[in-house]
């Protein structure tokens, strides 16, 4: 595919590098037409596939083993759809059963006399479960400084939940954050409600010692010379076979030597059609994708940080105006941000301990998987009424179960076996 790419030439009074800001340097803008084309990252492609079921089990897991008697019936299970991601013609149930050696399937009879699946953790799960439980206590300091940050990166200091909710997964949060973490640290953040009547989570107090960027932290560590005049450059590196003309490779070397300014800094005075403006866009990109667990997330979750950001329209033409920065995957039906530099092929360079959990969930995801296709697996496709436990009304109102419709049916078939990361 091509892409059409509108450079800006940034002319400089003064010396590019000098120390002073980049508001105070006189730009101005001429539009250089280049033609480039996308190269598809099979590596990164990889990594971005791997999860495409890894966040719906996950999330599964962390509902299961939150119910009092860690089984629960699918349609309870159906009251999270909306959180899990999954297609919507796609049978809850029949996602659950590719994976024996996370889910355990039993049967109940709900209050309409109705047998029904239920499904529970296998001790395996539930072992892997609580190893990241520990993780994420151990972790927890390091866990509320990014969120505080991604909150220092805002305007207000101030974001959706609904925009919190979309970024958890990628931020390594508990599924059921709000009352596992914000509310045991109410001296950090506070509920407020929006403009829009929407509700929001609020920073209360800025921290300076936070306010510094990835970027800045890898210069001060490498003592590099660019730090002193605040020309700060990006990591750089290009998919193998992509082409660089002549005038993008002046260009880049120009904009990679003009000043940076930090993503925690007040940027108000920079004006939105320079190449001064658009590399404090990169640098904020570059430092919220730090903030995650494995350095990528969707586009539509960076779309949806306009506002909060205070960022000018059409701010995501920098993810391809800058393809040695930023990878953008089109596997699983969407399109994913990946920072490059945060990836040697498909494997991150510096693993967060909550992504080797992931891992460890994803083999066992694949070993389950495997061994149902090999038809080394099997699952009971009906139970013997005398072995069903009737939970009766314990179980809920009969109007879940005919919301559950069709996930309810013991005697559903399976889907076709397709491959493990891609059954788009």
């Amino acid at each position: 595919m091509v892409f059409w790419w509108l450079l800006g030439r940034t002319r400089i009074s003064s010396c590019v590098c000098g120390s002073k800001r980049g508001y105070e340097y006189q730009q101005k803008c001429s539009l250089v037409n280049v033609k480039l084309k996308w190269v598809k990252d099979k590596a990164l492609d990889a990594a971005v596939a791997g999860e495409k079921d890894l966040r719906a089990a996950c999330n599964l897991v962390s509902i299961i083993a939150a119910a009092p008697n860690f089984c629960l019936p699918i349609y309870s299970l159906l009251q999270h759809r909306g959180q899990l991601g999954l297609p919507q013609n796609f049978k809850l149930s029949t996602f659950i059963r590719k994976y024996p050696t996370i889910f355990h399937e039993s049967h109940v009879v709900d209050s309409g006399g109705t047998c029904v699946p239920c499904f529970e953790l296998t001790p395996e799960a539930l072992n892997l479960y609580h190893e990241q439980l520990i993780v994420l206590e151990q972790n927890l300091k390091e866990l509320l400084d990014r969120l505080c940050k991604l909150l220092m990166l805002t305007k207000e200091m101030t974001l959706p939940l609904q925009t919190v909710d979309q970024l958890r997964w990628d931020m390594g949060l508990p599924y059921d954050y709000y009352d596992s973490l914000i509310s045991h640290h109410l001296d950090l953040f506070s509920l407020v409600r929006l403009p829009d009547d929407r509700v929001g989570l609020k920073l209360r107090a800025w921290d300076d010692k936070l306010a510094i960027s990835q970027l800045q932290k890898n210069a001060l560590l490498q003592q590099k010379e660019d730090m002193k005049n605040n020309c700060l450059a990006f990591p750089i590196q290009f998919t193998r076979g992509f082409g660089l003309k002549r005038k993008c490779m002046e260009w880049l070397e120009e904009w990679q030597r003009l000043p940076y300014t930090s993503p925690y800094a007040d940027a108000s005075h920079l004006d939105p059609r320079t190449d001064v403006s658009e590399k404090r866009i990169v640098g904020l990109f570059h430092e919220l994708l730090h903030l995650t667990i494995q350095k990528k997330t969707e586009r539509k979750n960076l779309s949806n940080l306009r506002k909060p950001l205070s960022l000018p329209q059409k701010f995501t033409k920098v993810f391809e105006r800058h393809p040695g920065i930023f990878y953008i995957s089109r596997k699983c039906d969407t399109q994913t941000v990946v920072l490059r530099e945060a990836y040697d092929r498909q494997q991150l360079l510096h693993k967060h301990p909550l992504a080797d959990v992931r891992e460890n969930f994803a083999c066992m995801m694949r070993k389950g998987f495997l061994d149902r296709s090999r038809g080394l697996s099997k699952i009971t496709a009906s139970a013997n009424p005398r072995e069903v436990v009737a939970y009766g009304n314990k179980l809920g109102d009969s109007d879940l179960h005919k919301e559950a419709g069709s996930d309810c049916d013991l005697f559903s078939e399976y889907e076709s076996d397709e491959h493990f990361f891609d059954h788009s």
